[in-house]
This record gives structure tokens, C-alpha cells and sequence, in this order.
């Protein structure tokens, strides 16, 4: 079984190259993060005809999950239980659902934007309660795992350059402390580390040619349960889909299971 996360960064924009994607690859699962778009106008007959039946939480705009499966598709629960607003909204963040033996959730963990941000504290509040939601499926006998783009390096080595990150987001105490709280759950990376590429990044920035110069961070994860990565057989970044025109700024992270 092949399950892989993507942030699309606009799943209008990539539709041809997503479902090209989806047909060369055989990816059972895919978790879709930053859709940018309504559920309404979601290409769902689109990805039928490939055979896969889709579960969106979207309102438009800069957000929306997404999960793909043509490996079933149940119990889904769109939106994260307990989760907080901004500014008195509800964002579109988190889906999840059960594609067959495994449960996975799609998410697209709040940017932060600024240190001091109002949008960090809520970042922060969003993860708390991400921590909270899954705890129990974490700690179960179920292969299950948190795929998506969690806007967060776990570590130096997985920003090109630290100290060009000196003061921002994505790298702080406090953002890395909230992920190690989320692993103590029971969850922990199925990717290996270090990977073909001496950094394995997942996100390089369309400006000043991130992606030629391997200016990158690795914020796209899959974090599984103790059952889920004992059937992990292989993990990677499919970093070719990032080359060419029309290309997200992400990469797809994908894993084999024995599933």
C-alpha cells in the first residue's frame, strides 16, 4: 500500500500535473494539503475516473485538506476536534479518515507567519489540540499516522541554512517543543534520515531560485504509530516532482507499507 501527502499549493493549478502524478506513481492514499478551493469546485469527478473517491474540508481561499483513496474511505471527520479559530473562524486544516487497514490524517498546520504573531499563539493552540485529537489513535494496535505539512523543520539539518532562520517561525523552541509533545503521543518520522539526497528537503521557495540553488526546509512529514512503522518498507521525497513548469513549491513525501 502507497500513501503520500502533497501540499499542492492549489489544486486547480496542479491539477494535470496531480493526477499524472497520481497514475505514474500508483498511490493508493494521497493526503492534499492547501487546495485553495471550495469543496464544491474540488475535482472530485476527476480523480473518479482514476479510480480514487476523495474527502475535502475547503472553503477557498488559502487553506483546505484533502484525502484521496482508492483504498476506501471511511469514518471520515472533516475539521480538527477541539481545535481553536482565528479571528472567529474555523480554518479548514485537518481531515481524517480510515482507507482500509490504516487511519490517516491530512493536515496543514498553521504558517505562524511572525514570532509574536497573533497567528503563532493560535499555531501553537492548533497543535495542542492536534496532540490531543490523535492520542488515542496513536497509542491503538491500528496503523495510523499524521501526514501533511506540519510548517515546522525538526531539526537544523533540515533547513538549508540555520542561521538564515535566526528569529523567525518554523524552527523555533517553542514550535519544535510542540512537535516532540505531538511524538509522545506515540508517533514518530517514518522517513530515514539521511536520505538520497544529503538534505531532504520537501519545500523550496519559488523566489530566488530555492529550488536550483537546494535552498530548502523539510516541513512536510509523516508521522506514524509504533503498527504503522513497523510496516513502513520504504520512504522518500519524490523530489523530481517538484522540476519543471507549473510545479508546487512541495514535494510529495511518499511511503510504502506491507499493508
Amino acid at each position: 500500500m502507497r500513501i503520500a501527502t502533497w501540499n499542492v499549493n492549489s489544486i486547480t493549478a496542479r491539477l494535470p500535473r496531480l493526477l499524472a502524478w497520481l497514475e505514474s506513481s500508483g498511490t493508493d492514499v494521497l493526503c492534499i494539503q492547501e487546495t485553495k478551493t471550495t469543496e464544491e469546485a474540488f475535482p472530485a469527478d476527476a480523480l473518479a475516473e482514476l479510480g480514487y473517491e476523495s474527502a475535502v474540508r475547503a472553503t477557498g481561499r488559502w487553506n483546505g485538506v484533502a484525502i484521496v483513496s482508492r483504498a476506501g474511505l471511511d469514518d471520515v471527520v472533516g475539521g480538527l476536534p477541539g481545535g481553536p479559530e482565528y479571528d472567529g473562524v474555523e480554518e479548514p486544516r485537518a481531515i481524517s479518515a480510515t482507507c482500509g487497514p490504516v487511519r490517516v490524517w491530512s493536515v496543514y498546520v498553521p504558517n505562524g507567519r511572525e514570532v509574536g504573531h497573533p497567528h503563532f499563539a493560535y499555531k501553537l493552540q492548533w497543535l495542542k489540540a492536534l496532540r490531543d485529537a490523535v492520542a488515542d489513535d496513536a497509542a491503538g494496535g491500528r496503523p495510523f499516522a499524521v501526514l501533511g505539512d506540519y510548517n515546522i523543520a525538526p531539526h537544523d539539518t533540515d533547513v538549508w541554512d540555520p542561521t538564515a532562520f535566526i528569529g523567525a517561525t518554523h524552527v523555533t523552541p517553542e514550535e519544535r517543543e510542540a512537535l516532540a509533545a505531538l511524538r509522545a503521543t506515540g508517533l514518530d518520522d517514518v522517513v530515514p534520515r539521511p536520505l538520497k539526497y544529503d538534505q531532504p528537503f520537501t519545500y523550496w521557495d519559488y523566489r530566488q531560485l530555492g529550488f536550483p540553488k537546494n535552498r530548502g526546509m523539510r516541513i512536510d512529514l509523516v508521522y506514524g504509530n509504533d503498527p504503522f512503522r513497523a510496516a513502513v518498507s520504504d520512504a522518500y521525497v519524490d523530489r523530481e516532482e517538484r522540476k519543471g513548469k507549473g510545479a508546487s513549491d512541495h514535494a510529495p513525501v511518499v511511503t510504502d507499507l506491507t499493508v
